[in-house]
């Protein structure tokens, strides 16, 4: 299976939960309610004018009045419209970003699933999981950069990215998904953490993501 087509059920499984939830539960995204995320994801896909805001500080202000705005339409609508994709004209659609929204869908997806009592991981999927484990790399060297001490990313199979260089090492150990909503800062996540006590208690508690 390839990136675009994980996406591609990434977005799809979103778009019925959203549908299911409706328009007013919580996300793990900060305040933000279903709606709120639903309206980032348009923004993101739909409003070149308006997506550098979402990383970039300074033009963050035009960004919210945009998605605030796109926030205000119908919501069965909204939903159809995060189903269809980005239009061919948005840089979303380009080949090369379809890879990121492997994360971003599977992120968004979490944050709506684990704001839910009684969540639990999503089981294994080969393909998924061998496409997250590639990007816990390159996340985790920019989540962790603050870490005072080491960090290393490990898999239940043993396998590792070394994320952060420094004296002494944490360890963290999870599934692909579980360590890629721990570098984007989610603590709804299941990692289980080795090291000196004090420094497991640093890098757990660092702010991570972008």
């Amino acid at each position: 299976m390839s990136a675009a087509q994980i996406a591609d059920a990434e977005r799809r499984d979103l778009a019925d939960l959203l549908l299911r939830l409706g328009p007013d539960e919580p996300t793990l995204c900060g305040g933000w309610t279903t709606r709120d995320l639903l309206a980032h994801l348009i923004t993101r896909e739909r409003r070149p004018d308006a997506a550098p805001g979402i990383l970039l500080p300074p033009l963050a202000g035009w960004t919210g009045h945009v998605q605030a705005s796109v926030a205000r339409g119908d919501f069965g609508e909204l939903v159809a419209t995060l189903r269809s994709g980005p239009p061919f004209w948005s840089p979303m659609a380009l080949p090369p970003l379809r890879a990121v929204d492997v994360q971003e869908f599977f992120i968004h997806h979490e944050d709506v699933r684990r704001a839910q009592a009684g969540w639990s991981p999503r089981p294994p999927d080969e393909a998924r999981d061998r496409t997250i484990w590639r990007m816990v790399g390159l996340l985790g060297r920019l989540s962790y950069r603050s870490s005072p001490v080491a960090v290393t990313l490990r898999r239940p199979d043993g396998e590792e990215h070394a994320v952060r260089s420094g004296p002494r090492t944490v360890i963290l150990t999870g599934e692909p998904g579980e360590l890629l909503l721990h570098a984007a800062g989610r603590d709804e996540c299941v990692v289980h953490p080795e090291g000196e006590p004090a420094d497991v208690a640093t890098v757990m508690a660092l702010d991570r993501g972008l």
